[in-house]
């Protein structure tokens, strides 16, 4: 297939990854440059390599938040060392096949995790748009929002947050009204661009003394090998726990990203372990060069697809355009306002925060939305390895809960006959409560054992109900149990596990 049809929808990703790469780069704590390279690295090395040709590769917000709680843990240095034991374990992940094992994540944990994300993105960068200074966590930039909003009602002092915030909320406005309502004609046109050329032209036009992006006239100069610095962290446990926590987080998002992709459109179908083993093929190359991680991102794939790529070659090109922008036009990027870039991410963190996605989950029960709500809370309030491992932990207990669940109901049929439906798993928890019930049946009645929908029965539970029929029948008693019929339900679920 001749790669010219994708040169098209490649120049649309350009312009939509410029100002996300940079932005993300800034959220993350890295300076926009290295989200370029970021870019760079993961759509020439995936496009080329990965196994779903229509996702795009580059910096992720979602991971952002990860990145820089771990830079803010670990430091620079050692964060390197951290992203290439992550691209190891991604790219051994694909070796062994385990790709589609990663899907198998309940979908109220990934909610959780990314409305968390969302959250976080909101509050980091709410402060951003109005060129103030970052804070330590989320929760402190979350507590100091109506600090942020006083300084902008304060007229009596206007100066560069009055500024920063006349660049910005412009940018932002102009992305959510684009994004929701530009023409069918024109939705190839990314609203990431017109905000950013909307702040561009207002601190321009104004004269406005806001803060701008730097970027090196020579990018190899803020590349690096990994220091005697961060070779030591191969020696800390707590980077191999972070490297797992990365590699889970970014192969999770980039898998799910993939599948939704591949029902967009009627191209080949997604290979998910070679698409794991490119990104961390790629995200070894990241952690070497001291880059921010890599992973499949959902608005930039649908950007893609929906400005009519084709095959792998849209992603490749729009790798070598950024490229080729950086090396021969990088004071270009200088005219773009941090606070801009702000405004991108803030509308990003809304789209994360899915309000529809979440009433959609709310219809699955209460479980489900405590399942969500724990991750929700534990990415926000402790860290996004604390909000995930509560989130799988309270789904496993579910699930767990749910598989070990016994149903019994008694009817009373009259004439002294009563019948006991048995569905369910009946295993040695739920022991206590079916003794209960048949130590609560009438001596002299006739009992009848209905399993139809029994899909389980342990050793403990077959003694039980075997010793109560036997029992009953020395004592002249009818009990209707087939007990052959138990034991092949238990060798059933013996061969099931």
């Amino acid at each position: 297939m001749s790669p010219l049809p994708d040169l098209g929808p490649s120049l649309v990703l350009l312009l939509v990854s410029l100002p996300l790469s940079m932005g993300i780069a800034l959220a993350a704590g890295f300076p926009p440059a290295l989200g370029l390279v970021t870019a760079i690295v993961g759509a020439i090395v995936v496009g080329l390599l990965g196994g779903a040709p229509l996702q795009v590769a580059g910096p992720s917000a979602g991971l952002a938040v990860l990145v820089l709680q771990m830079v803010d843990e670990h430091g620079f240095a050692v964060f390197g060392v951290i992203l290439l034991l992550a691209g190891a374990l991604q790219l051994a992940a694909g070796v062994c096949k385990l790709g589609r094992y990663f899907r198998a994540v309940s979908p109220s944990v990934i909610r959780g995790m990314l409305t968390g994300f969302g959250v976080l993105i909101i509050a980091g960068q709410a402060h951003m748009m109005i060129d103030d200074a970052p804070k330590e966590s989320g929760l402190e930039s979350l507590r100091q929002i109506p600090g942020a909003i006083a300084k902008l009602f304060d007229l009596t002092t206007l100066g560069a947050h009055h500024e920063a915030a006349m660049v910005s909320f412009p940018a932002l406005f102009v992305i959510l009204m684009w994004d929701r309502f530009k023409p069918a004609r024109a939705r190839v046109i990314p609203g990431a661009l017109l905000g950013t050329l909307v702040g561009m032209l207002i601190a321009f036009a104004r004269g406005f003394r806001v803060d701008v992006i730097t970027v090196p006239p020579d990018l190899l100069s803020i590349i690096s090998a990994p220091s005697a610095e961060a070779l030591a962290g191969f020696s800390a446990p707590g980077t191999y726990l972070a490297a797992c926590a990365l590699a889970f987080v970014a192969t999770a998002e980039t898998l799910l990203c993939a599948t939704a992709v591949s029902q967009m459109h009627q191209g080949d179908r997604t290979n998910y372990d070679l698409e794991l083993m490119a990104q961390g093929g790629a995200n070894l190359i990241l952690g070497f060069v001291g880059a921010m991680p890599v992973a499949g991102v959902i608005s930039r794939s649908t950007v893609n697809v929906e400005a009519g790529a084709s095959s792998r070659w849209s992603t490749v090109f729009h790798g070598v355009w950024i490229l080729v922008v950086v090396l021969l036009a990088p004071t270009l990027l200088e005219y773009v306002p941090r606070a801009a870039l702000a405004a991108i991410l803030v509308a990003v963190g809304f789209r994360l925060l899915g309000i529809k996605a979440i009433r959609s989950l709310s219809r699955f029960g209460p479980s489900v939305m405590l399942v969500f709500a724990a991750t929700l809370l534990g990415v926000v309030a402790v860290d996004l390895l604390t909000g995930i491992l509560l989130g799988l932990g309270l789904s496993s207990a579910r699930l767990l809960l749910r598989a070990t669940r016994l149903s019994i109901e008694r009817i009373d049929g009259g004439a002294d006959r009563i019948e006991v439906h048995l569905s369910g798993s009946a295993s040695f928890l739920s022991l206590p409560r079916l003794a209960d019930v048949l130590e609560a049946i009438p001596a002299d009645a006739r009992v009848h054992f209905v399993l139809d929908e029994l899909s389980f029965i342990d050793h403990s539970c077959i003694d039980l109900l075997s010793g109560f029929k036997q029992r009953r029948e020395d004592l002249g008693h009818d009990v209707v149990l087939d007990l052959n019929a138990l034991l092949s339900i238990r060798e059933a679920g013996d061969e099931r596990s």
